[in-house]
């Protein structure tokens, strides 16, 4: 049974479970790599660090991002997206050696990878971890980044989930190819596998095809944990179909509890109960002595990770123009956005399909708060994030849980790796308290932590209504 319903508050439901993750973000702009506190971003002690305390603090999960190709801004690498990151699945299996219980998850995108080396990475760190892997699936439509791929160019917007449920499709076809109990290893006869208990797999698909035999044993798990980030309706419906957790963008209050009823209202169309997927903003925590102080902090922070030029090539982005003759900490460009120049960035979307529009919003917000252009890209890049005391932010989380605008939070420091040692030490106790979070992992696999059901075998008549997804496609 799920832990979600271990503990009842007087009068009312049962007390949700709090699930919590953490996010390693490596260089990008979240963390503050030039404060003097924050180690190496690609030793592996650092990897460690944050997923051994994450474990000790009886977390889910340890969450590692992708990038598949640095972003250059007028033909330079700015610190703009994650930089310099080792691959994630080698990390993860590092990780898997030093950690015993906690979840491991790892982004690896659809949409230039082939779904029977997927199915193999994730069925081998599933097995390696005793049951702890996790896939963040990803899509992309950027034509930079497939450069890099033998498949090339990339896939249109309307394209990209529909590969995305095929590449799931298959290898969820391959995991399910090797029965539970295939390994037979009888030293006696000789016999290594059961009989008939690997079935070949024939996908004839648009976006892949698969046939033969698969390499790799059905891992503890059955399917690995399966994350989707995707905001658009596409990529909601597509979480709806398939994916266990949802890595979202809406972390305030009110943004979380629409996200999350809209999401969550879109399961019963594709056979899966409300309680089949867990939606856990992205988060950050300062802490202080008291609300001003933790305030004082959050602030001080913020400047540190919107120094002077991320502001003006912050801004370079939407004005498609080279704006570095601006003071950051004067007033707003008058000259109009060049709408025709959409390559001053490689490998990200541009702000708004009307640049000039959003311009002179942006100029009569500036105007009316008297904001420096330092000052307006410190709001418009504003995350939501807990900060207080922390009373205060264990009570607001799990307010945000209980009245449902979240399952939980995966928790991004700004310091790596030690920027959410005072959570760990501070915040998780009160949370475990007031039973709103586990003392003690109660079992041994991800989907256990996260209490989710066992995935069903679609060929199997007796398990097939345990099948987590009805794919899109």
């Amino acid at each position: 049974m799920s832990d979600d319903m271990s503990t009842v508050n007087p009068g009312s439901r049962a007390r949700k479970q709090i699930h919590l993750g953490v996010h390693f973000p490596g260089v990008n702009n979240t963390t503050v790599w030039s404060d003097p506190r924050s180690a190496s971003q690609i030793d592996f002690s650092s990897f460690e660090h944050l997923a051994r305390r994450a474990e000790e603090a009886r977390l889910d999960f340890f969450f590692l991002a992708e990038g598949l190709r640095l972003r250059e801004h007028k033909g330079r690498i700015h610190d703009l997206d994650v930089v310099g990151r080792p691959d994630t699945l080698p990390v993860l299996a590092a990780v898997a050696a030093v950690t015993d219980r906690i979840g491991l998850a790892g982004t690896i995108n659809t949409t230039f990878n082939e779904p029977y080396e997927l199915a193999r990475q994730f069925a081998t760190l599933d097995i390696l971890s005793g049951g702890r892997a996790a896939w963040n699936l990803v899509t992309s439509s950027d034509a930079f980044t497939g450069e890099n791929f033998r498949r090339g160019g990339y896939l249109p917007h309307a394209e990209r989930y529909e590969r995305a449920a095929e590449v799931v499709e298959v290898a969820r076809k391959l995991w399910d190819s090797w029965g539970d109990d295939a390994v037979l290893a009888d030293r006696r006869t000789g016999d290594f596998l059961r009989p008939d208990a690997v079935r070949p797999v024939d996908h004839r698909g648009k976006h892949a095809q698969v046939s033969g035999l698969f390499t790799t044993p059905r891992g503890p798990q059955g399917h690995p944990v399966l994350f989707q980030a995707g905001d658009s309706t596409d990529g909601r419906d597509f979480a709806a179909a398939t994916a266990d957790v949802v890595f979202s963008a809406h972390s305030t209050f009110e943004a979380g509890r629409t996200f999350y009823d809209d999401v969550k209202g879109r399961l019963a169309a594709h056979g899966r109960a409300r309680d089949a997927l867990k939606i856990l903003p992205a988060t950050t925590v300062v802490l202080g002595d008291d609300l001003q102080d933790a305030q004082a902090k959050a602030w001080e922070i913020r400047l540190q990770q919107v120094p002077g030029r991320t502001a003006i090539a912050f801004l370079e982005q939407l004005w498609g123009r080279d704006l570095e003759e601006y003071d950051p900490e004067g007033p707003l460009p008058d000259v109009e956005p060049d709408v025709d120049n959409v390559s001053i960035t490689r490998g990200r979307v541009r702000h708004a399909a009307d640049p000039r529009a959003v311009a002179a919003a942006w100029r009569a917000e500036a105007e009316a708060n008297d904001w420096s252009i330092r000052r307006l890209v410190i709001e418009k890049t504003a995350r939501g994030g807990f900060v207080g005391t922390a009373q205060q932010v264990a009570d607001d989380i799990d307010r945000h849980v209980q009245e449902d605008a979240s399952d939980g939070f995966i928790l991004v420091p700004h310091l790596t790796p030690g920027g959410l040692d005072e959570v760990f030490d501070r915040v998780v106790p009160l949370l475990q308290e007031r039973g709103s979070f586990r003392a003690e992992y109660a079992g041994t696999t991800l989907r256990e932590h996260l209490g989710l059901a066992a995935p069903g075998r679609g060929d199997d008549p007796e398990t097939a209504d345990l099948t987590s997804a009805t794919l899109v496609g």
